[in-house]
Formats: structure tokens, C-alpha cells, sequence
């Protein structure tokens, strides 16, 4: 699953570099301090993943530390993106794939 896991998350770096949703200069300090869900009074959602959610697993990953038995990343996307016009296929795609590795055998 962590080969799986990690190529996923190379996806959806790829996806949101696509459709211009990667940032290249980090948000401050305070931002990324956010206790609120997806960081949503700091940060756009795109930021999040980037700067929170793809480093926190990316964290787990490499340092082989237990990853979240539950993830249900996709419907936050899909409403973020829904009124936006980028062909965010590919994105959801990635997403969808993360939710259902972490989220294992139904």
C-alpha cells in the first residue's frame, strides 16, 4: 500500500500542478497554524493539500509511522471544485484513490 500511497500522492501533485493549483511560495507560518478543518479561515483548499495534508502523509510515509485507518478527502474536493471551471478529473481521480487506500477493505 505505501508504493500505492506514495504514487498516488505523486498524482495528485501532477493534478494540481496541471490546473494551476500549486503554489510556490508557502503561506505564513500562522496560516499553516490553523486549527480550523482544512485550515478554511487561512487557506484555500488546494494550499491544504499542498501544504498540510501531502506533507503530513508524505511525513508518515517515509518515517513508516502508522497512517490514518479513515480518509474522506474526495467530497471536500468535489464541493471546493464544483463552481470552479478546471477539468479537475485527474485531481479527483488522485484523491479518490488516496480515500480508498487509506480507507482499506470496505
Amino acid at each position: 500500500m505505501n508504493i500505492k500511497l506514495a504514487a498516488a500522492l505523486i498524482d495528485l501533485k501532477a493534478e494540481m500542478r496541471r490546473i494551476g493549483h500549486w503554489d510556490s511560495e508557502s503561506p505564513s507560518p500562522e496560516a499553516l497554524r490553523s486549527e480550523q478543518p482544512f485550515a478554511v479561515d487561512a487557506l484555500e483548499f488546494y494550499q491544504w493539500l499542498q501544504f498540510i495534508f501531502i506533507p503530513r502523509l508524505r511525513f508518515l510515509l517515509e518515517g513508516k509511522h502508522a497512517l490514518p485507518d479513515r480518509c474522506g478527502i474526495t467530497p471536500m474536493a468535489e464541493e471546493y471544485y464544483r463552481a470552479k471551471q478546471l477539468p479537475v478529473s485527474g485531481l479527483l481521480s488522485a484523491l479518490s484513490e488516496i480515500d480508498r487506500l487509506l480507507n482499506g477493505p470496505a
